[in-house]
């Protein structure tokens, strides 16, 4: 398009009109020619028709910066004139006699092939205009039709990208159902209340005693560090890899929050991180061993940034504290073993100090080791220790200090062993109270009872029964009250070690053994276990029954009246008394006992007692129902029964029991009603009183009192 419009500027400014001006001469003289506008008003156009086109505008832009650039090369580099018969034809007669002599038949026949020219020249530049008028028509109908294909295509494109879209959401959608199918990655965490957490505990102690022990004992006497090099690479390197492991161990070790275990990692390291202990295991892990290709490998004290460790040994002592079935003598090793340890530093330090000193420079100071038999590594390291026991311990008889170092270090160690004396005989006397509690508590209750006895002159044959009896339960170890020692467990807890105690027990009650596990549960609550000497009567023929039996261990003999005859004796696990406490209606005996029960030897026996199971089965009224059951068939199958009696209905006793309660509750209701109409009656009285009171007031007032509380009240409204 710039190319057309550059040629048509270029032609009409080359080829004027043969009728032309003077006027038009000058202007095309002067730069203003008329067809140098008649190509820029045709370049404004072709402008014009394609401003709709925006992808061409860059096109547009170089084209006009390039018809300017033309323009400006041409007035400032005007072309030179060249002698032919077109300029002369143009000039006019004046110019023709300046330029030339030419004669005028000449100059007529050169007007007139001049003229054929232009004709011949005006048809072409027509012709070529229309054809490019053609040629736009053509482009735009092109460029037309490229942006219908260009929309058509946009909106393919949107098309496909919205399938697109909808393909990689389903995807998504996939992949995330895919994900809330598939369980998440269980990761290992250490649970602090398991035992593996106990059993890494006492693995992580070994290397932390070790250091504690040897690191110093290896710093201070080089003999033992030179001989046995190889050993030492070996322990402290695998001490090094277990701590290692141990940083690793408690970034996984769960915590409690809202008592459910924590087990997502990055909230373990979190919490790792906030704790204390963190710093000390950055600090033990640090490679202070580096520091050996400098200054040698005999060199342990740069190790002594492992003892940050310690506090995993002091959690596994209070761990196995706490797991030992001998807590008291585990408290009471344990002391001995601190003291041990701070001897064991003590005495190091006392060599280290006789080393900087020089050995055998005073009395004081480690005897020189130069002499054979103080030169034994064995006899250094056990002359330290016994001087290092005698001066913690207060005993004395140790050298006396010279210099003001060895003196400052005796007065620390005399400190020191006073705390420590103190210490145990504060710790040894409260373990040796507490392994004696529980017998001087038993040993309290029997002095009581003698004296008792004893005040109320019980024969002697009385008391020497009471105190075997103390005798026995000392020693089958059955003196602590079941309820005093589990009432500080929740009823949970209870339950279960009751039903893990006692429930195959009550189990083997024939009518209890088709019943509610919760009434199981509720009365294994109830047991309440009872011991019998030799010879003790358990219940006599004739007495009311209160409680059932069941026998947990000892023997029992069913006698006679005269006490010596046996008919039936009961070992473990047999029960009796259970017909008794259900009240059976009908029973020829009643609530009597139809047998005499003594204990051969010692018997430990299980006691429910009747207003126990009756308040348990007030929840249970089914089983109420059941368990009667049972005993009318265990009655009538032993012919105990009245059955006319049993199917007579209520028991009219009980129909008088039931009317007496009525009435009593009738009573009661009588009180409280009476109660209430009398604060009735007073609150009438007093609103009475209030009421006659407000109209006397009311009377008294003056209408001159009201005219001036209406003013007021104007007033404050104004």
């Amino acid at each position: 398009m710039a190319k057309v419009c550059s040629e048509n500027s270029f032609s009409a400014r080359q080829r004027p009109s043969a009728n032309a001006s003077h006027d038009e001469l000058a202007a095309m003289e002067s730069g203003d020619s008329r067809a140098h506008s008649l190509g820029e008003d045709g370049c404004e156009r072709a402008l014009s028709s394609r401003t709709h086109r925006g992808a061409r505008a860059v096109a547009r832009l170089s084209y006009l910066f390039l018809m300017l650039r033309n323009w400006v090369s041409h007035r400032m580099n005007p072309v030179e004139e060249r002698n032919d018969s077109f300029l002369e034809r143009i000039r006019g007669p004046t110019l023709k006699h300046e330029t030339s002599g030419e004669t005028d038949s000449q100059g007529m026949w050169r007007d007139g092939t001049q003229r054929k020219r232009n004709k011949k020249e005006d048809k072409k530049d027509e012709i070529k205009k229309d054809e490019k008028k053609e040629e736009e028509k053509k482009e735009e109908k092109d460029g037309d039709k490229k942006t219908e294909e260009n929309k058509d295509e946009k909106k393919d494109e949107k098309k496909d990208e919205k399938k697109d879209e909808k393909k990689e959401e389903k995807k998504d959608d996939k992949k995330d159902e895919k994900k809330k199918e598939e369980p998440p990655k269980e990761i290992w965490i250490m649970d602090p209340a398991a035992d593996q957490y106990y059993r890494w505990l006492s693995v992580i102690a070994g290397p932390v005693f070790y250091n504690l022990i040897m690191i110093v004992t290896r710093a201070t006497f080089n003999e033992l560090q030179n001989s046995y090099t190889k050993l030492w690479i070996f322990l402290d390197y695998t001490s090094d890899i277990i701590y290692y492991m141990d940083t690793f161990v408690r970034s996984r070790t769960g915590y409690l929050d809202q008592g459910l275990l924590v087990k997502d990692a990055k909230k373990l390291r979190a919490k790792y991180r906030t704790t204390s202990q963190f710093k000390y295991d950055m600090i033990s892990m640090i490679p202070t061993d580096l520091l050996f290709l400098q200054f040698g490998f005999n060199n342990p004290e740069f190790r002594f940034n492992r003892l940050c460790k310690i506090q995993r040994l002091f959690e596994f002592f209070e761990r196995t504290e706490t797991r030992t079935s001998f807590p008291n003598m585990f408290r009471i090793s344990n002391l001995v073993l601190y003291i041990l340890i701070i001897i064991h530093w003590n005495a190091c330090v006392f060599f280290s100090i006789s080393k900087s000193i020089g050995f055998g420079t005073d009395t004081w100071v480690y005897p020189n080791i130069s002499h054979p038999e103080h030169g034994r590594l064995a006899r250094k390291y056990i002359y330290s220790l016994y001087w290092s026991t005698l001066t913690l311990t207060t005993i004395g008889e140790t050298p006396a200090p010279v210099r003001d170092v060895e003196f400052l270090f005796v007065i620390g160690d005399f400190l020191t062993g006073v705390l420590i004396f103190a210490s145990i005989v504060g710790n040894v006397g409260a373990m040796i109270s507490n392994m004696n509690a529980s017998r001087a508590e038993f040993q309290a209750k029997i002095d009581s009872i003698k004296q008792y006895m004893q005040f109320r002159k019980v024969t002697k044959d009385l008391e020497a029964r009471v105190i075997k009896w103390f005798d026995y339960l000392w020693t089958e170890k059955k003196t602590c009250d079941e309820k005093e020692v589990l009432k500080t467990l929740p009823d949970k807890l209870k339950a279960e070690i009751a039903i893990n105690v006692h429930l195959d027990t009550l189990k083997k009650v024939r009518i209890f053994q088709d019943c509610e596990a919760g009434l199981l549960i509720e009365l294994v609550l109830k047991l309440q276990p009872q011991v019998f000497s030799p010879g003790d009567y358990i219940c006599k023929k004739g007495d009311i029954g209160r409680e059932m039996y069941i026998i947990k261990e000892g023997k029992l003999a069913v006698v006679a009246d005269d006490g010596v005859t046996q008919f039936v004796v009961l070992s473990d696990g047999a029960y009796f008394g259970e017909i008794s406490i259900l009240g059976i209606k009908g029973s020829k005996a009643g609530n009597r006992r139809t047998a005499n029960i003594r204990s051969v030897g010692y018997s430990d026996l299980f006691a429910l007692s009747k207003d126990d199971l009756m308040e348990a089965l007030t929840e249970y009224p089914d089983a109420k129902k059941a368990l009667e059951e049972k005993g009318k068939a265990i009655l009538m199958k032993d012919n105990l029964i009245d059955e006319a009696v049993a199917n007579a209905g209520a028991d009219p006793k009980d129909l008088d029991e039931k009317i007496v309660k009525l009435q009593g509750n009738l009573d009661i209701m009588q009180t409280r009603f009476a109660q209430l109409m009398a604060e009735f009656t007073s609150t009438q009285a007093r609103l009475k009183q209030r009421v006659t009171q407000m109209e006397e007031k009311v009377k008294s007032i003056k209408p001159e009192d009201l005219s001036e509380v209406v003013a007021d009240k104007d007033k404050k409204v104004q």
